[in-house]
């Protein structure tokens, strides 16, 4: 790491974050990214996912880590409070300069494992990665003691034993898995062997025992018993999970009330609709979310024998072949773990097909102004070039504008990624022509499968004439968004493209060898949740499908002609009506008022709404879906809200209230505003916190009152202290305690 630091070479490195537990961290000896897996830390297996990856690097680097991370500000009494920092995209800036495509994380499972932390604390985990590592310790000895070569001279967890030769590797397969056991095999005279927590003594035993029955010795000498086999200089000595958090709640009665008391700060579907556009927001039906809890499903490891993997490979097939014909397509992947993964393996499939063709020099991307930021950024990491495409006052992708830069274009040109309906909320009429000019000038259409909820049973992206498109499955297909993730973006392929679709290098998924090489670690990608979508579209079958994309449709457009008196629905097709969501324009409100889209969302707040997607994909609007989950009593919930917002915004038009102390500037109200001994507004405490009677029934009250962005992103805060202090104050960790 010194010599590549001397010639300016930054380092990264891939940790087994248990492992961190007991070994030196790689940011202590100069490392200035680190990343992994939190798998270990109480996740399922779940035949490969979702499981959360983490990646951290320097403070200096902080402003370049893709995606979002959490500030510490403070709101309006003063009192700190989280909040994600640099809450615009980078994506969403840049466009055709963005370089970052990352858009779901898996922060449901980054949650879970956080859990795993904050129920263990700093001591168990130790305790933990320490009998991991005995395990492994034991069998190693065991194993020499039996005659066997064992090549891994310093380990924390994995053993790679050489057979030295193919039929003891097959006697060794047999018996183990007759003991239900599987190991791994790199080759035809290795076997290797990891360990974890859930280990038990008679599985060491049993797994000693299988190597026995290879040679003469059938029995061993060796007990079990702890012993650390880490050189001293490897280990850790530094503190980890000091905060309180971390060392309070280590009973399954406190993390209980812990865990409760967070999930009461957050508003979700049990308490109303969430109207966030582009989002999806729809109901996860219990049904369909029960196979999580069946260990046949959770404890899978992605490389188990096909035999042993029947249920799944099911489960992937029937879904698969579902998707195939809701999407009119020819072929799937299920390997990417997220939609905007799914966006760069279709360019990347794009590619492979025009080099197949010997046209790799075709490396131009046509995308409209209106579409997601993630699609640009997944264009250039694909290794192309992005040419934006303007929309008309209609929000239309203007078509001559396409026409003329797909002429200027033609080629070089490889592709044009189109969402349908439009990221603006209405269907392109023209999608046809546009999809037939690009074909005519040897380019390939991608279409972003974000808005599949207003396509399913009515038509679909094969009928327009697209070639390949990614599905959110956590959109349109009921996998929970769990605060940002897991994600699961499957890609679908007519005929041309599907001898590319991409391959594994250890389990056989696409033989063909103009498969693009692997998008994710795992074969099917975050498989475990598959059976989500699997029980979705079976339960709801043909007709319940087409119904629910007709109910989406039908409420996005009650709610625009509803509050079309009210506030400006910025784009409707040529019959004055939207696809699945709507664009609420609010920048006459500002203009006459002082009052914005982000005043509007943190009223919503204090009545009991989550606020709809807010500046996306227009600036200074507020985009709303409310999809087909929602009943009409609570779609007239949400618009008798926003209209009375309206009237209080109209009051202060008016003068009725004064334009520096209002309930919009104000919200939210928590509790510490609303009972605090001084109120000096000029409205009542009930009419800030119940504006309307129903209200009473159900109050949210939001944890913090309105919290200053601007401070957030000046002070982003990490808990660490400086790599300095932690050379200054080393913590000896007692070697022969562990």
């Amino acid at each position: 790491i010194e010599q590549a630091h001397r010639h300016e070479i930054k380092v990264s490195v891939v940790a087994d974050i248990l492992s961190l537990a007991l070994l030196t961290p790689p940011g202590e000896w100069g490392a200035d990214i680190v990343v992994g897996s939190t798998q270990r830390f109480g996740i399922p297996m779940g035949y490969g996912g979702p499981h959360a990856a983490y990646f951290a690097t320097l403070e200096k680097y902080k402003r370049h880590i893709p995606g979002r991370i959490i500030g510490v500000s403070k709101d309006a009494n003063g009192k700190p409070a989280l909040r994600m920092a640099l809450q615009t995209r980078e994506q969403h800036i840049k466009r055709e300069k963005a370089t970052s495509n990352i858009c779901t994380a898996q922060a449901l499972l980054a949650t879970m494992a956080g859990m795993y932390l904050v129920y263990h604390g700093p001591d168990k985990l130790k305790d933990i990665a320490a009998d991991i590592h005995f395990k492994a310790v034991f069998v190693n000895q065991a194993l020499e003691e039996l005659g066997f070569e064992q090549e891994n001279k310093i380990f924390f967890d994995t053993l790679k034993i050489n057979v030295k030769d193919n039929k003891i590797l097959h006697k060794i397969k047999t018996i183990a898995e007759s003991y239900k056991i599987n190991f791994f095999y790199p080759d035809d005279t290795h076997v290797q062997i990891s360990f974890n927590e859930t280990d038990t003594i008679d599985d060491i035993y049993h797994i000693v025992d299988i190597f026995a029955q290879q040679t003469d010795t059938k029995t061993i000498t060796k007990n079990y018993e702890h012993k650390i086999n880490i050189p001293r200089y490897f280990i850790r000595t530094s503190e980890f999970l000091t905060e309180d958090v971390f060392n309070s709640y280590h009973s399954e009665t406190e993390m209980m009330r812990y865990i409760k008391r967070l999930e009461r700060k957050d508003i979700s579907l049990t308490h109303s609709m969430t109207p966030l556009g582009s989002c999806t927001m729809k109901l996860n039906a219990a049904t369909e979310m029960l196979p999580l809890s069946w260990p046949e499903f959770a404890n899978i490891h992605p490389f188990a024998p096909s035999e042993q993997t029947k249920g799944y490979a099911q489960i992937i097939d029937e879904l698969g072949e579902d998707l195939k014909i809701i999407t009119g397509f020819d072929a799937i992947t299920f390997q990417p773990n997220s939609g905007a993964s799914g966006e760069y393996t279709g360019l990347m499939l794009i590619r492979a097909y025009h080099e197949d063709q010997g046209q790799s020099h075709r490396n131009v991307v046509l995308i409209p102004s209106s579409a997601h930021g993630t699609n640009p950024a997944s264009s250039v990491m694909a290794g192309n070039k992005v040419i934006v495409v303007g929309c008309d006052k209609k929000g239309n992708i203007d078509l001559e504008d396409l026409k003329q830069k797909a002429k200027e274009h033609k080629d070089n040109l490889a592709a044009f990624m189109v969402t349908y309906p439009s990221t603006h909320g209405v269907y392109e009429e023209q999608i046809k022509e546009m999809t037939e000019i690009i074909h005519n000038y040897g380019g390939l259409v991608y279409m972003d499968g974000a808005n599949m909820n207003a396509q399913v049973g009515l038509t679909n992206p094969a009928a327009i004439g697209a070639d390949v498109c990614h599905l959110n499955l956590h959109k349109t297909f009921a996998i929970p968004h769990g605060g940002g993730g897991p994600g699961v973006g499957p890609v679908a392929v007519n005929k041309k493209l599907s001898a590319y679709l991409p391959t594994n290098p250890i389990v056989s998924i696409n033989d063909n060898s103009k498969a693009i090489k692997a998008v994710s670690s795992a074969p099917y990608g975050s498989a475990y949740i598959l059976p989500i979508s699997h029980a979705y579209i079976k339960m709801m079958g043909e007709k319940g499908l087409t119904r629910a994309s007709k109910v989406a449709i039908l409420s996005a457009n009650y709610i625009a002609h509803t509050l079309d008196n009210y506030y400006d629905v910025l784009y409707t097709g040529n019959n004055n009506t939207v696809a699945h969501e709507l664009i609420l324009n609010c920048h006459a409100i500002k203009t006459e008022t002082g009052i914005s889209e982000l005043d509007i969302a943190k009223r919503l707040m204090d009545y009991g709404f989550h606020a709809p997607t807010l500046s996306f994909p227009v600036h200074g609007t507020l985009m709303v879906e409310p999809t087909e989950s929602e009943s009409l009593s609570e779609l007239n919930r949400f618009i008798e809200a926003m209209i009375s917002i309206y009237k209080e915004i109209m009051d202060i038009k008016n003068g009725k209230m004064p334009k520096d102390d209002n309930l919009l500037i104000n919200a939210p109200h928590s509790v510490e505003i609303l009972i605090a001994n001084n109120w000096t507004h000029p409205y009542s405490r009930e009419t800030a916190a119940f504006p309307l009677p129903w209200i009473r029934e159900n109050k949210f009250f939001p944890a913090t009152s309105r919290i200053d962005d601007a401070y957030g992103d000046r002070n982003l805060f990490c808990t660490c202290l400086p790599l300095e202090e932690y050379k200054k104050n080393k913590i000896v960790i007692d070697v022969n305690r562990i």
